[in-house]
Formats: C-alpha cells, structure tokens, sequence
C-alpha cells in the first residue's frame, strides 16, 4: 500500500475518534435548554468529522488517481530531500510554542515568523521585519479587541 494510504488509514482513524466524541460524549454534557436549538455546539464537529471519514475512505480505495505516476516522496532518497530546514522549523515551532507565555505574544509571534523566514531562505531583512510586524499586529489587534479573547501581548514580566 502506498504511502498517501497509509496517511489517510491513520487519518480515518483519528476522524473516527473525533466523531465518536462528536456524537456521543459532546452531547450528553449539553444542559436541556441547548438541545432544543437548531444548531447544537457539536454540529460543526459532526461534519467535520464525516467530511474527514469520506474524504479518508476515497484516499485509501483510490478512487482520486486518474493515473499511476512516480511519487511526490521517495522515502529512499530521503537524505536528498532539505530535512535540516524542516527540522529546524519544527524546532522553532516548539519553541515558539513554549515562549508563547512567557515572551508574550508580539515578541514570540515576530520572532517565529523572522526566524522562519531565515530558515527558508529569504534575506531581505527589511521586508521581513516589516511583514512579520504587521501580521503580528494585525493577528493581536483581531484577536484581543475584535474578539475580545485576551492575549498577553508583552512578556509576562512586564505585563500584569
């Protein structure tokens, strides 16, 4: 079985579970007054969940593949493949993930989408800062004052 499959047969699996958690366990917890409402907290779950269970089952009986081709990903020639760039993102996600409090939210956001930019690549620093301002800014400004869902933007030394 190719490897696309085996994603989407580990995929099924998973979107099994969310929906079994989506029909079962989510609605058992609702208080009476919610169930008489036309859409429930756990209806978007719900179809996210049987869009993800058909869209696994046509992966994995290869209903989508007009023709058999070379795959994207040779997992043999894999030292070939930029694995020190992905490594290094996936390593400054989880540091992005762990300063996130700490650093708060502007000075941690700036600093993954810099040094993300670094790794793949891009060296013109001025547009680099400038972009990763706005969206940082932009990302806050939406979140904190248009949501209204509070988001540390200084680190936690500095702020209360």
């Amino acid at each position: 079985m190719a490897l696309d499959r085996w994603i989407a047969l580990a995929l099924l699996g998973v979107c099994l579970a969310y929906g079994y958690a989506a029909w079962f366990t989510m609605d058992g917890s609702m208080p009476p007054i919610m169930r008489r409402l036309a859409v429930w907290p756990s209806s978007f779950p719900k179809v996210l969940s049987i869009v993800g269970i058909v869209l696994c089952l046509i992966v994995i009986s290869g209903i989508e593949k007009a023709e058999t081709k070379e795959p994207d990903i040779d997992y043999r020639r894999l030292h070939e493949y930029k694995l020190g760039q992905a490594l290094l993102l996936l390593g400054l996600m989880v540091a992005y993930a762990l300063l996130l409090r700490p650093a708060g939210f502007l000075l941690s956001t700036m600093g993954f989408l810099i040094g993300g930019s670094v790794i793949l690549g891009e060296r013109r620093w001025i547009i680099m800062v400038i972009v990763a301002a706005i969206a940082t800014v932009g990302i806050w400004y939406l979140v904190q004052e248009v949501l209204g869902i509070f988001l540390r933007p200084l680190p936690y030394a500095l702020g209360n």
